[in-house]
């Protein structure tokens, strides 16, 4: 038996390769599963599989049948396929190789693995297609070398980027919406990187303002999705208005590099504990919650303020790490008169007499 592809030949590298493309339903028929990890790292000729992957990328496909789209496979081949031209286009033909071609996955693994998982809930996906880039197979090592050179420049595309281009995630428009609304929001916040130069004229990134709306909001869908834009944008408009250093910015009286160096009210970690202080403080006091607001007014956002050491700062630094967003979401429900649960204050104690220790430990005798 064998099987037939309409194609496209070309050269790179001074070498033959053929674009195929290929249904759906034969790519885990042609494509099977290999379980590298049962060789050591110099005989595989992929990374191991992260299983995990599979049934988030399976969901994107299952969710999104209208859209969705994978770049190209990319595979090795042991065989002599067939290249037959089509008409006066001596690059453009049907590509014919033995139905029991050897065939190495050298890029797309998981997509692969995802598309089978696909299948088995919507079988009609199989008539789709999906192009795959064939190279022939040489030795271990020019297929370990392929895996290198494809991997070894690809780049996740920031947060901020991700949050920008993706108009399925519901969180994700609300964060722009809200963005677009609030001048201070609007004017000064970075929409392309996960983090801001030295000398940025802005004061937020794009993932900062996402990942705080997400801690008010924690999750939203398609019914309540105008009362959640609602509630985020009158929010965030309550905090940029109790927030002097903020508007001081926004006044053209501050430069937003002097903020960020001195105050810590921009940072990811802030944005994320004020989201999360939000949404414990409209639960608990639905009807006066944007009046009590009026309390980060008096909150020392200063680096130099001790208060913020073992919560939002260690040392010099900033921290934004999970533990850290969660002790300055903990402190600002304090300074808002906010209860805390007994967990709360136990982390909250911690970090603090953690840093009351080191300065005891730093400071002279």
């Amino acid at each position: 038996m064998t099987l037939k592809f309409p194609a496209m030949h070309g050269v790179i590298g001074h070498r033959d390769y053929y674009v195929a493309i290929m249904k759906l339903a034969l790519i885990p028929k042609l494509f099977k599963f290999r379980d590298w990890a049962e060789l050591p790292p110099e005989q595989r000729a992929q990374r191991v599989i992260q299983k995990n992957r599979i049934p988030e990328i399976t969901q994107y496909i299952l969710k999104n049948e209208d859209g969705y789209l994978f770049s190209s496979l990319t595979a090795s081949f042991n065989s002599d396929p067939t290249f037959t031209p089509v008409g006066d286009h001596p690059d453009l033909g049907i590509l014919e190789m033995p139905f029991e071609a050897d065939l190495v996955i050298n890029d797309g693994q998981h997509r692969r693995a995802a598309i089978e998982e696909a299948l088995k809930e919507n079988p009609a996906l199989g008539q789709e297609s999906i192009s795959v880039v064939l190279f022939p197979w040489e030795n271990l090592d020019r297929v370990q070398q392929m895996f290198s050179d494809l991997n070894r420049t690809a780049r996740t595309t920031s947060k901020s980027l991700n949050i920008l281009y993706n108009h399925r995630d519901l969180m994700s428009r609300i964060a722009l919406t809200v963005m677009e609304r609030i001048p201070v929001l609007k004017n000064f916040v970075d929409k392309d990187r996960v983090s801001l130069p030295l000398r940025s004229p802005k004061l937020f990134t794009l993932g900062a303002i996402y990942d705080g709306t997400d801690a008010l909001l924690e999750a939203v869908n398609e019914k309540d999705y105008e009362q959640k834009l609602a509630q985020a944008q009158e929010f965030w408009e309550a905090v940029a208005a109790n927030m002097p250093l903020w508007q001081q910015v926004e006044q053209g009286d501050l430069k937003p590099a002097e903020l960020r160096q001195e105050y810590i009210c921009t940072h990811a970690v802030a944005l994320w504990g004020l989201g999360s202080m939000g949404r414990t403080l409209i639960s608990s006091h639905p009807d006066d919650w944007a009046a009590r607001v009026a309390a980060l007014k008096a909150i020392d956002w200063r680096r130099t303020n001790n208060e913020w050491q073992g919560v939002a700062m260690s040392g010099s630094d900033v921290v934004n790490r999970r533990q850290s967003r969660m002790d300055t979401a903990s402190f600002l429900k304090r300074k808002l008169g906010l209860g805390l649960t007994p967990g709360e204050e136990r982390s909250l104690k911690g970090a603090q007499a953690v840093m009351d220790e080191l300065k005891q430990f730093l400071t002279p005798a």
